[in-house]
């Protein structure tokens, strides 16, 4: 199926699209291992995966696109692995901004940026503030991220609310939590996909992803393409989702 005719995706699937899609991008390195590469090679051809399936989601009507890009945990990798990806960060900032930002996407980054270099930090910020008032897909790149320090950090700004007053602990509900997490403001994830097999969320979006729908692909994530990105769409589109309550279709869906 074209891109063309996935723009009709919503009447040929029973249920309503996901408004959010976060995809864990996995298995660069062992596509670079199967063709004999080193493994910079996956990364740059998981870069390209990336421009391919930022605009497909694009085109599907998705409206927010959460990518993991760079764990936390990462940083434990070879140092010239590591190199090898902040490189690939700021290329694809550098090369693909402008087209982004002229097809209308937003660019944000979630995580931590105090490890990151001060040049990175400064094309990070250039994104974010060129590409703030489009709309037409909201895209999140996790880097340098990890969801258990995500909480620890929103835990550490709420006691320090309630030390200084301004905050009552009876106060504090799941909906206060989430405004103190890096993705304030954007909606749970409704689908996250993992590719390259692995069935694990591996600290992405663990807080925010309390119910979303899991579809996990075979395909490493260079090989992921517009095509499975809409097979992993309508799995989800076929799937009842409860929210711990009972399914109104009737007794076959009330487990």
């Amino acid at each position: 199926m074209t891109l063309t005719n996935e723009r009709n995706l919503s009447d040929a699937l029973p249920g309503a699209l996901p408004r959010h899609v976060a995809i864990i991008m996995d298995g660069n390195g062992r596509w670079a291992a199967r063709r004999h590469l080193p493994r910079v090679a996956g990364h740059r051809q998981g870069v390209e995966a990336v421009r391919v399936i930022v605009r497909a989601a694009g085109e599907l009507g998705i409206e927010y696109l959460t990518l993991y890009g760079f764990s936390s945990e990462n940083w434990k990798r070879p140092a010239e692995e590591v190199s090898d990806l902040m490189g690939l960060l700021r290329l694809f900032i550098r090369r693909d901004l402008a087209e982004l930002h002229q097809n209308g996407v937003q660019v944000r980054v979630i995580g931590d940026r105090d490890h990151l270099d001060l040049d990175i930090v400064a094309l990070i910020d250039e994104a974010e503030a060129l590409t703030r008032n489009n709309d037409r897909l909201k895209l999140q790149i996790a880097f340098n991220y990890g969801g258990q320090n995500e909480i620890a950090a929103a835990m550490r700004r709420i006691a320090r609310e309630v030390k200084a007053g301004r905050l009552d602990p009876e106060a504090i509900t799941p909906e206060l939590v989430s405004g103190f997490l890096d993705t304030a403001g954007i909606p749970d994830p409704d689908l996250i996909i993992r590719t390259s097999g692995e069935k694990r969320l591996s600290n992405f979006l663990i807080w925010q992803g309390a119910y979303a729908e899991l579809v996990f692909s075979d395909a490493l994530w260079p090989d992921f393409t517009p095509e499975r990105l809409r097979e992993a769409v309508a799995e989800y589109c076929g799937r009842s989702r409860r929210f711990g309550g009972l399914d109104a279709t009737g007794p076959a869906g009330q487990s």
